[in-house]
Formats: structure tokens, C-alpha cells, sequence
């Protein structure tokens, strides 16, 4: 027998070893340094050891697809389209440099993975006092929850358009989406990322075919993709909106999402090469899906501001948007019932992948920041229930008021934006210190780009927060 199939055949032994290992563990392990990330998926996927280039990035692709959703859930319909039809494509360069800064931190969040063995959240409890440590859970579940506030009312909606449910009961239905989390988990891992794939594939497929109907103006796509921060910073509504965007397409807790699906991949720590391999892989296939996430935007923006920009209507909800599509004094001769409920399925798609999504996340930070001790399928029912209930209240609160819930997205979008920071500085510091990352420390430009960003970020938080404050 080649030394080629011995090898395959003793990482088969051993995945086969851990899967039986954690079927057998009904429990999260709270020992603390040994404790994996999403323990029942950890090393559970192999990865060619001898194939071609496009074979193993095939095997690689796929994690990318789940941090993607998370920078184009329903807050970036909001926030895009806003801004296409409020600025029309001056804030399409906003989306650029979002996305750039958006590869640079999921590059970095997917290396700490894989070097470390751990995620960042475990990494954050590990380095900080105790203190700080719950300072910077309360934030990041706070951030979780203004994930869902985009995911929960965006999903709920889709089903009342779609449907013709009343909105209340649309929300309620999209808090026990958890359970298909469940069902998909029981699938492996592989099947999750299909299925997130293709609701992105039906996410791209609908605003392209809706971008190219509205026939948009292309030399001034172009030119709107050069930035003008002069202007930003005397226009405050459109710096909240701009803020919004940011926070919109940079999302906290795919940073802590990316550093532990990263470590789906079967990989021996010890071998240098193995780990350059993984790191350069999961890096591209980041890459790749975030391009395809950053289209999207920017076909969200450019829809608003072809068929929205210098019009009358009013456009901050989902239902507003729905009806002028099949408007023709709005949107012209392109305006049919067939563009409203492409954009309703759209919408729902969106909602649905970026809820599995944020669940995961939500149980990474529960799991690595407070090393909770309940059953895997408890874990994840209880970190949903805490993000989705504030939005419940408010929508009981406000039931028959629509307008008033969805004004929640755009200040849950700003909110992320401010919550940015406590989940960057952290990430930069661990990937750029030498103990931890040896030689796959962040490269000197690495370093210094990210806390440029980092900076900037903390700079415009403050000026809008006192903006604010001051009227």
C-alpha cells in the first residue's frame, strides 16, 4: 500500500475517532484551554492532501459562503438602497473600502483560527480580567442582538409580503428558525453550506436581473466609486448613513464567526506547511465570497439610485420598496408584480442565511466568553432567545406600527459600527503578536493598515455620537 492511501486512511481513522467522540459528548466542554470551537463540526471536513489547486479550493470553499451572508443581510438593503436614493452613487465608494477592510479583518479572523486552534472569543476571555472579559461579552451579545433586529423584522416582513401573514406572527415564526439550525447541524456541515450558498446565489441572481432592467448610468457607477471624505464629514445625515453602511457590511460577529468555522477543516497544527496551506485557501475562498458579497451591495445601491434617486417616494421600509417596484409612476415601464415578489423571496433568503449564521456566532461567543455549561441544542435555543427578544417586545410594543419597527435597522446598523472596535482591537493585537501567531504574525503592512482602520472607525463613532448628542 502507497504511503499516500496509509495517510488517508489514518486521518480517516482518526476523523472517524473524534466524530464517535462527539456524539458521545452531550455537554460543552468548560475545562477552559482544551474546550474546541462548534466542537461537533471541529476538523470534521478532510482536504485533499495531493490535489490540484482548483480541487482543494473546492474543498476549502464553503465557510466563506457563511461569512458572506453576514454582509448582506437585510440591515444592507436598508442602508444601501437608502443611499442610493438619497445620494444616488456617492456612497457606492463607501461599500469599496468596506469590503476591502472587511477581507482584511476575515483574513485576519480565519488565520487566528487556524494557527491558535482557537476562536476569538475564547482567545479575548483567555488574555482579559475577568472584568473585561464580561465588559466585552455584554457588547458583543449586544451586537448579536442588532444582527437579528435586521434578520428577524427582515425575514418577518418577507413572510407578510409573500404570504400575507400579520407582521407579529412573522416574527414569531422566523424566533423558531433555530430548530432548522438543529436539524441542519444533524446534516454535517457540508449541507449548511450548500444551502447558504444557494440562498446567495438567489440573493445575487434577483437584484442582477433587477439591476440590468433599470438600465443605471455606468460612467457614474465609475466615477462614485472615488471617495470624498471632505463631504462625508459636512454632511452629517449622510455620515450616519455612511456609518450605517459601514457597520452594515463590517460585522462584528462574523469575526468571531470566521475564527472558528475556519477550523471546520481537518488540519495537523504541527506541520507548517499544512497550516500555510489551510490559511491560504480559507483566505481565498473569504475572498471570493466577500467579492460576491460586495457586488451585491453595490446592486442594492445601484438599484436605488436608478429607480429611486429624485423621486417622491418614501423608501425607508421593506414594504415601501416591495410596492414601488410594481409602481410604473415610480419606476417606469420596468415596474411589474413579478419585480415585488423576486424582491420579497430575495429579501426572505437573505433573513433565512443570515439567521443560521448569526445563531453560530451567537453560540461561539456564548461558548468561548462564558464557557456555558448546558446541552448543544439548549446553547443554541438560548442565545437565540436572548438575541430576538428585545425585538419581539418592541414589536408587541409597537404592533400595527411597521414604520416604527423598521426605523430599528438603520440605528442597529450604527450601533454595529460602534460596537466594531472592541472586537477589532482585540483581533489585531492576537494576530500581530508574535507568541501566538509565530511566523504567521500579521506582516508589518498588515499590522498598521488595520489599526489605521481600527482608528479612523473610533474617530467618525465619536463624531457621530456627538453629533447626537448635540443636535
Amino acid at each position: 500500500m502507497s504511503k499516500k492511501h496509509e495517510k488517508k486512511e489514518v486521518m480517516d481513522d482518526t476523523l472517524v475517532a473524534e466524530k464517535k467522540t462527539s456524539k458521545k459528548k452531550h455537554f460543552v466542554d468548560t475545562t477552559g484551554n482544551h474546550a474546541k470551537s462548534l466542537d461537533e463540526v471541529n476538523g470534521s471536513i478532510l482536504v485533499p492532501q495531493h490535489a490540484g489547486y482548483f480541487r482543494t479550493l473546492l474543498a476549502y470553499t464553503g465557510p466563506g459562503a457563511l461569512i458572506a451572508v453576514g454582509y448582506m443581510d437585510p440591515g444592507n438593503w436598508i442602508t444601501s438602497i437608502a443611499g442610493g436614493a438619497q445620494y444616488k452613487y456617492a456612497l457606492i465608494s463607501v461599500i469599496l473600502l468596506s469590503s476591502l477592510i472587511a477581507m482584511l479583518l476575515q483574513a485576519m479572523s480565519a488565520r487566528l483560527g487556524i494557527v491558535t486552534g482557537k476562536d476569538l472569543a475564547q482567545m479575548t476571555r483567555e488574555r482579559t480580567s475577568r472584568g473585561m472579559g464580561i465588559f466585552l461579552w455584554i457588547i458583543t451579545e449586544l451586537a448579536i442582538m442588532a444582527t437579528d433586529v435586521a434578520e428577524i423584522i427582515g425575514s418577518g416582513i418577507a413572510l407578510e409580503l409573500l404570504f400575507g401573514f400579520p407582521l407579529i406572527v412573522g416574527l414569531i415564526i422566523t424566533a423558531f428558525d433555530v430548530l432548522l439550525l438543529l436539524v441542519l447541524m444533524k446534516m454535517g456541515f457540508r449541507k449548511i453550506e450548500a444551502i447558504v450558498a444557494t440562498l446567495v446565489a438567489v440573493i445575487l441572481f434577483v437584484f442582477l436581473y433587477e439591476v440590468i432592467l433599470a438600465q443605471p448610468n455606468v460612467p457614474q457607477i465609475f466615477a462614485g466609486f472615488v471617495p470624498h471624505p471632505g463631504q462625508l464629514l459636512t454632511h452629517k445625515p449622510m455620515l450616519y448613513l455612511a456609518l450605517g453602511i459601514v457597520g452594515a457590511t463590517v460585522m462584528p460577529h462574523d469575526l468571531y464567526l470566521g475564527s472558528s468555522i475556519s477550523q471546520t477543516r481537518a488540519l495537523d497544527r504541527d506541520d507548517h506547511d499544512s497550516v500555510k496551506k489551510a490559511i491560504r485557501f480559507t483566505v481565498a475562498d473569504s475572498n471570493i465570497q466577500l467579492t460576491i458579497a460586495f457586488v451585491v451591495n453595490c446592486l442594492l445601491l445601484i438599484l436605488g439610485a436608478a429607480l429611486f434617486y429624485g423621486t417622491n417616494s418614501e423608501l425607508g421600509r421593506f414594504v415601501d420598496l416591495f410596492n414601488a417596484l410594481s409602481n410604473s409612476k415610480i419606476v417606469g415601464a420596468i415596474a411589474s408584480p413579478l419585480l415585488s415578489m423576486l424582491f420579497a423571496i430575495a429579501l426572505l433568503a437573505s433573513g433565512q442565511s443570515s439567521t443560521i449564521t448569526g445563531t453560530l456566532a451567537g453560540q461561539i461567543i456564548m461558548e468561548g466568553f462564558i464557557h456555558l455549561r448546558i446541552p448543544l441544542w439548549a446553547q443554541r435555543l438560548l442565545t437565540r432567545l436572548m438575541s430576538i427578544t428585545p425585538v419581539l417586545i418592541f414589536a408587541f410594543i409597537y404592533h400595527g406600527n411597521e414604520a416604527k419597527i423598521e426605523n430599528l435597522l438603520t440605528l442597529s446598523q450604527v450601533f454595529l459600527s460602534v460596537a466594531l472596535p472592541f472586537a477589532m482591537v482585540p483581533l489585531v493585537l492576537f494576530t500581530s503578536n508574535k507568541e501566538l501567531m509565530g511566523d504567521f504574525r500579521n506582516k508589518t503592512w498588515v499590522k498598521w493598515t488595520a489599526w489605521l482602520v481600527t482608528v479612523v472607525l473610533i474617530i467618525l463613532n465619536l463624531w457621530l455620537i456627538a453629533g447626537v448628542f448635540t443636535g
